[in-house]
């Protein structure tokens, strides 16, 4: 099966023209909008009421000017600049000053995020950075990081540089040069840079406005992912430089915090277009009060983005059922799938109308075929391709029949070209990016049924860990939203290990015989071992999500041995 998004996605003014990045547009909505505001970043650091901390786009591209000047006195196009900062407008400022110079923008983050000084080392290591850009107060922090991990950079504080004067020529980019290196883990052990041009992101930013409805001066962007993640930098600055949009951000604590943050700023925002992986709808449901529910008006919402993780029909159900009341429409949730090789957005469903759930025979579905049933494993459909090609295929790269489970190849402008310093990475193959992710094409529409990386393969039968996830979770003694289910090698062949938190005023250990029972009764399969934490042990990533990597290297290195 091969297709290509039969949408008609009206395309917004500008389209990734030689000589255009990020930065350059910039310039060019600075011109048009002057004193209008470009980025607000909602500081509850400094404030509990969140003080806003607003650059106007002629501020913003005076502010960009100045570092690019500055970058240009230490380092030649080409040479990666890498941003160790929290997030901040500031971080808007040296990920944007780092395109004007002609640099490759490395976006990360700053020392301080708990549990990742290592991945941190070994992505500076990997990258090799010409110069690291900070702000003021974190200097003394990241230089004693940079200090200990032999990691020689010249460090810029882009808070502190003095404005330009006179005329200057910045670097105009050829389409083909690397914008920024993307890191993620993807299918590597290690950190890996996905090297996306300013041809990918510029085609990206531009799939993702007219996609999401975005409009200069109607819509506005709202965002607490980080900026070092795809979505989180797509989101909060490529859609809004290339379609003139504002964006708001806040800190991805202040959601973790108290996720009516997040739904206030949607609420004071004209047009808001918003993203966030599925639990973090779950989490805005269960924590919101009624009290914060009666400040919120969401009928201006446009799109709310459901993606990063399997998108679950209860989700998308509770958070209605829970912000219905505040104005918030049905047909605003948008089931989306992407990656970062392919700079991030993929597939996004129809604006206007629900997201398309179909309830699917598990066995059969564990066996590779979507046979519609009564009961089973129920999936939200992740739309149709946006501006680019979407093959399913079997395990030798032969296209698959519709209806049929096998592995989701993307091709496109967006698609990145490799991993940096890595080019033996077979991920890109033949113009087609082999995502590692399994998927159906089922009567018109993509549906993602898991990773191939996280299949849990015991006595020769597939079962998907977010199924299994769903049984453990369903039990009251087991915290929403904690479980983890992996497979581990055992003498007697590949086995499966759960992970879970118990709720509190519980006792999952309890539990663990009730937990066994309902994963055999509803799987057929039977758990190798059972762990229970406390709340908030589980391995999670920066933006929150459950870690499956994470959890089975723990469990491996026996971190939870009793």
């Amino acid at each position: 099966m091969e297709t290509i998004s039969q949408t008609a996605f009206a395309r917004p003014v500008h389209d990734a023209l030689d000589g255009d990045s990020f930065a350059t547009l910039l310039g060019k909505w600075a011109r048009r909008l002057g004193d209008e505001v470009a980025v607000t970043f909602l500081d509850y650091r400094t404030s509990p009421d969140g003080r806003a901390v607003s650059l106007t786009w002629r501020e913003l591209d005076d502010r960009v000017s100045a570092v690019a000047a500055h970058l240009g006195t230490l380092a030649a196009p080409g040479e990666r600049a890498a941003v160790l900062a929290t997030q901040s407008a500031d971080y808007v400022v040296a990920f944007l000053g780092a395109l004007r110079a002609g640099l490759v923008a490395v976006p990360l983050f700053a020392p301080n995020l708990p549990g990742h000084a290592g991945r941190l080392a070994a992505t500076l290591t990997d990258c090799a950075p010409q110069v690291v850009l900070t702000t003021a107060d974190l200097t003394g922090e990241v230089g004693g990081f940079l200090a200990t991990h032999d990691v020689d950079a010249a460090l810029v504080a882009v808070d502190t540089l003095p404005p330009v004067t006179g005329e200057h020529e910045w670097h105009r980019p050829a389409p083909d040069e690397p914008a920024y290196l993307q890191y993620t883990s993807g299918s590597t052990r290690s950190p890996a840079g996905v090297v996306l041009t300013h041809h990918n992101v510029l085609s990206n930013a531009r799939q993702c406005c007219a996609a999401y409805g975005a409009e200069s001066g109607t819509t506005s962007t709202i965002s607490w992912l980080p900026l070092f993640h795809d979505m989180g930098l797509i989101l909060g600055i490529g859609a809004p430089m290339f379609g003139g949009l504002t964006s708001v951000l806040m800190d991805p604590l202040a959601f973790l915090e108290r996720p009516g943050r997040w739904l206030r700023a949607l609420s004071a925002s004209p047009g808001g277009i918003s993203a966030a992986p599925n639990f973090a709808y779950a989490y805005s449901a269960s924590r919101v009060t009624d009290d914060e529910k009666s400040y919120l008006e969401l009928s201006r919402v446009v799109s709310l983005i459901n993606g990063s993780e399997p998108v679950l029909p209860a989700t998308i159900a509770k958070f209605q059922a829970a912000f219905g009341e505040c104005g918030l429409r049905p047909e605003v949730h948008r089931a989306s799938y992407g990656l970062a090789e392919a700079t991030v957005l993929v597939s996004v469903t129809d604006a206007g109308t629900p997201s398309r759930q179909v309830t699917f025979d598990r066995g059969r579905l564990a066996e590779g075929f979507a046979v519609p049933a009564p009961s089973g494993t129920t999936l939200v459909s992740c739309g149709r391709p946006v501006d680019q090609r979407i093959r399913i295929v079997d395990p030798n790269g032969e296209p698959v029949a519709d209806g049929e489970v096998g592995e989701i190849r993307v091709s496109g402008p967006n698609v990145g070209q490799g991993y940096w310093g890595r080019p033996e990475a077979s991920t890109f193959r033949n113009g087609w990016l082999a995502t590692g992710d399994l998927g159906v094409w089922f009567e018109g529409e993509l549906y993602m049924t898991g990773r191939l990386k996280d299949l849990v393969i015991v006595d020769g039968r597939n079962h998907y860990p977010q199924d299994i996830e769903q049984t453990v979770e369903a039990h009251p003694a087991v915290r929403p939203h904690s479980a983890a289910a992996f497979a581990i090698p055992h003498d007697e062949g590949e086995v499966a290990v759960v992970v879970l938190e118990q709720a509190k005023n519980s006792d999952g250990e309890v539990a663990v015989g009730e937990l066994r029972a309902a994963v055999s009764a509803e799987h057929g399969l039977r758990l190798h071992d059972v762990v229970v934490l406390s709340p908030g042990e589980v391995p999670r990533t920066s933006s929150g999500k459950i870690s499956r990597a994470l959890c089975r290297k723990s469990y491996l290195d026996g971190r939870w041995a009793r």
